[in-house]
């Protein structure tokens, strides 16, 4: 019934009994137990500036391709880059959130739906139209011409990084 409540935020079955286990033989911590074995060296500050100039050169990189390029862990690749870089995951590529935030419907959706429920696909599609009707054209023309001159720079820089406008 969790499961069906919470969907992948609830513990599973097996997690439930593993942590009655714990608390019925006295084990009232909740920290984790030492590991054998040594911590991850891969989350250096070195490994967190290799990732971060191969971004620069090219943010069209894939995760596999900067493992390649840096000889850091798939996982430790991701951890670098959302939580030492703060990029999100964006068509499979990796982007600064500055870049998503050029997009001006982002942020004006969410605000207009947040914290709402909604009983239906049908009720979510009418809010989302009522929200998109209410930006006038003046605002979607000013947001298209600066779509042209972020492209613009794009195409000039050969697609390679760089940040402002």
């Amino acid at each position: 019934m969790l499961k069906t409540a919470y969907k992948d935020d609830a513990m599973g079955k097996t997690q439930v009994f593993e942590w009655f286990s714990h608390f019925k033989n006295g084990e009232m911590s909740i920290d984790d137990k030492p590991c054998s074995g040594r911590p991850s060296m891969a989350r250096t500050h070195e490994n967190v500036e290799t990732i971060c100039e191969i971004i620069k050169e090219d943010q069209r990189q894939t995760t596999e391709e900067i493992v390649e390029l840096s000889g850091v862990t798939w996982s430790s690749v991701q951890r670098i880059l959302t939580e030492d870089l703060g990029m999100k995951r964006v068509a499979a590529k990796f982007k600064s959130p500055e870049m998503i935030k050029t997009f001006f419907l982002f942020p004006r959706m969410k605000r207009d739906m947040k914290g709402k429920r909604f009983a239906d696909v049908a009720e979510v599609k009418e809010k989302t139209t009522e929200t998109l009707s209410s930006i006038s054209k003046d605002e979607f023309r000013q947001c298209f011409e600066k779509w042209n001159k972020r492209l613009d720079k794009c195409i000039g820089v050969s697609g390679k990084y760089f940040e402002g406008d």
